[in-house]
């Protein structure tokens, strides 16, 4: 215990030190921009990234031209995602003809993975740093090597260190939050760069958890997001065993809390005390998100998923005997390396035997350094796209039924921004995820409020508010 704590001094006093060196030399006088790609994990470093930021006398900016440094929080999960990097890259080259002072980094979980690593480096002499998703907290020291002269000021590091969680964090918003629970990924399905980007996986210890969202609960936030590749694996790597289940109940028992959601989920690792916390936990939202990739028992084998249809069909029918009226998502992949159409009509049965509230469909596409993209089986994207359709003409019609259910229901919904389509009415979510519109100003927004549903579609629902 004594060394871990003399662990975080050293830590926060190299931490503290770099942000003297570098308030020094900029004189309070600078501008940065943060640009985030990906998933709510990087959202959440990137909160991290704000607050060194902050704490180095910078002010945050969405201005291009302004910024004096440019931060691009990257996401390798998709080539599409990298290939949009590289035009962001690209594109501030001009930036940095006109402003020679502008520093360009770029860290997350491309940054993580070699090849793309030295793609950058390579390509974009612009680049002044570079670091990983393991090492936020040497930002200060890699702007100083940077002020100070280094061509390239890099650092990566492929462990995980819960030095990173003793940073704070410029939350994104006062009334939700994120909390990391572990990091990494030991699942190694053949068709995701994830275990070779966040690395293996690492839980935090408990009491750091619970420690953290009292703080958060009593700064205001009424939901918390628990976050982890695969929350349901959470504990196993610790001295002290806990499961996942137990961390919900203990945290299901802190003074304030309203909402508790996590994310994501793996089918294989989901326990019976898990499926039962919907049932008794109060706090526990009533939404669970369960990617099942494919409905066909073989193709799940190629990706490694380590669950068959069968498996998790059971698993399906045991959530929805516990809580008949969860509201259930999932993820989808279209057009995985081998697979036939009997294999497709298999993910459009399972689709509509389960009866998914929503889903993340997306097309297959080869990653590079992952099993999948070395399979000579790639499937046209011509078939991909025709299969792609007929999903969709599945599901939407499922989700719009699903949605019909709540019709002249009254909800609780966290309001969370303006309506993006209508600027007299806000929206926000319900505990059951459904995105719901309603007529209300900006004083809304952080606040549950009480709506009684009066319309709805295949995406979200409308609403008015009861009372005042």
């Amino acid at each position: 215990m004594n060394s871990n704590l003399d662990l975080i001094s050293t830590f926060e006093n190299s931490v503290n030190e770099y942000i003297r060196k570098v308030k020094d030399i900029t004189n309070n006088l600078l501008f940065a921009k943060v640009i985030t790609h990906g998933c709510q994990m990087n959202e959440h470093d990137s909160e991290k990234i704000k607050w060194l930021l902050n704490k180095m006398g910078y002010k945050l900016t969405e201005d291009d031209n302004l910024a004096n440094l440019i931060i691009l929080n990257t996401c390798s999960v998709r080539h599409s995602a990298e290939d949009k990097v590289y035009g962001q890259l690209g594109n501030f080259k001009r930036l940095k003809e006109e402003n020679k002072n502008l520093k360009i980094a770029v860290c997350g979980c491309m940054m993580q993975r070699e090849e793309s690593r030295n793609y950058v480096i390579d390509k974009f002499e612009n680049v002044d740093i570079i670091f990983g998703t393991n090492n936020i907290w040497k930002l200060p020291e890699l702007l100083f090597e940077s002020y100070n002269g280094e061509k390239l000021a890099l650092d990566i590091e492929n462990k995980y260190s819960d030095l990173d969680n003793n940073l704070g964090a410029n939350r994104l918003y006062s009334y939700k939050s994120y909390v990391n629970i572990m990091y990494g990924c030991n699942n190694f399905c053949t068709f995701c760069i994830v275990p070779y980007t966040r690395g293996r996986e690492a839980s935090r210890r408990p009491e750091d958890i619970i420690n953290e969202i009292k703080g958060l609960v009593q700064k205001g936030s009424k939901e918390i997001t628990l976050l982890g590749q695969n929350v349901n694996s959470y504990g196993k790597n610790l001295d002290n065993k806990i499961s996942f289940a137990e961390l919900l109940y203990k945290i299901n028992d802190i003074d304030g809390i309203e909402r508790i959601r996590f994310m994501t989920s793996h089918p294989k690792d989901i326990s019976d005390e898990l499926i039962y916390a919907f049932k008794d936990l109060d706090h526990l939202c009533n939404f669970l998100h369960l990617p099942v990739q494919a409905g066909s028992s073989r193709v799940l084998k190629l990706m490694n998923r380590r669950y068959t249809k069968e498996d998790y069909l059971r698993k399906i029918d045991k959530i929805k005997t516990v809580n008949p009226n969860i509201a259930l998502s999932t993820d989808i992949m279209v057009g995985f390396p081998g697979e036939t159409e009997e294999d497709f009509d298999q993910t459009l049965s399972l689709v509509k035997e389960v009866k998914y509230d929503t889903s993340f469909t997306f097309l297959y596409s080869m990653r590079g350094g992952t099993p999948a993209a070395k399979s000579p089986n790639q499937v046209p994207d011509k078939i991909k796209h025709d299969r792609f359709q007929r999903l969709l003409d599945i599901l939407y019609p499922i989700q719009y039924e699903k949605n019909k259910k709540f019709l002249n229901r009254d909800v609780k919904v966290l309001v969370e921004d303006i309506s993006k389509k209508d600027d007299t009415k806000v929206q926000g979510r319900n505990d059951e995820f459904k995105l719901v519109n309603f007529t209300g100003t900006k004083e809304d927004i952080g606040k549950i409020i009480d709506v009684k549903i009066t319309d709805f579609n295949s995406f979200s629902l409308v609403g008015e508010k009861i009372g005042n």
